[in-house]
C-alpha cells in the first residue's frame, strides 16, 4: 500500500512538472520564432507563389512544425498522466487520494519557482 501511495505521489509531482515544462517550452518556442512569422510567410508566398520551395520559408515551416510536434507530445504525456492520476483517485482509497493531494502540493512547491525564471 505504501508503495502505491508513493508511486501516485510521484505521478502527481510529475504532472505538475510537465505543466511547468509545457509552459516553458511554449515560451521558448515563441521567443525563438520571429515576431511576424505568419505575416512574413504569407507575404513571401504571395510574392513568388510559383516557387514555394524557397529555403527560408521551408526552414521556418520545419522549425515551427518541430516545435509544434514537441508541444503536442508534451501535451499527450500530460493528458495520459492526468488520466492515470484521476483513475487512481477514483479507486476511492483515502490513502491514494491523500497521496495525489500531497503529490500535487509538493510538485507545485518544487516546480513553480522554475516558472518565474522564464
Amino acid at each position: 500500500m505504501a508503495l502505491s501511495v508513493l508511486v501516485v505521489l510521484l505521478l502527481a509531482v510529475l504532472y505538475e512538472a510537465i505543466k511547468v515544462g509545457k509552459a516553458k517550452l511554449l515560451h521558448r518556442t515563441l521567443e525563438s520564432l520571429p515576431v511576424s512569422t505568419s505575416q512574413q510567410v504569407i507575404l513571401e508566398t504571395d510574392r513568388d507563389s510559383a516557387s514555394l520551395d524557397s529555403p527560408r520559408v521551408n526552414r521556418m515551416h520545419r522549425r515551427w512544425f518541430l516545435c509544434y510536434f514537441g508541444q503536442s507530445l508534451v501535451h499527450v504525456a500530460q493528458v495520459v498522466i492526468g488520466y492515470f492520476v484521476m483513475l487512481t483517485v477514483m479507486s476511492y482509497n483515502t490513502w491514494i487520494f491523500l497521496g495525489v493531494v500531497l503529490g500535487s502540493a509538493v510538485g507545485y512547491y518544487l516546480v513553480y519557482p522554475f516558472l518565474s525564471m522564464v
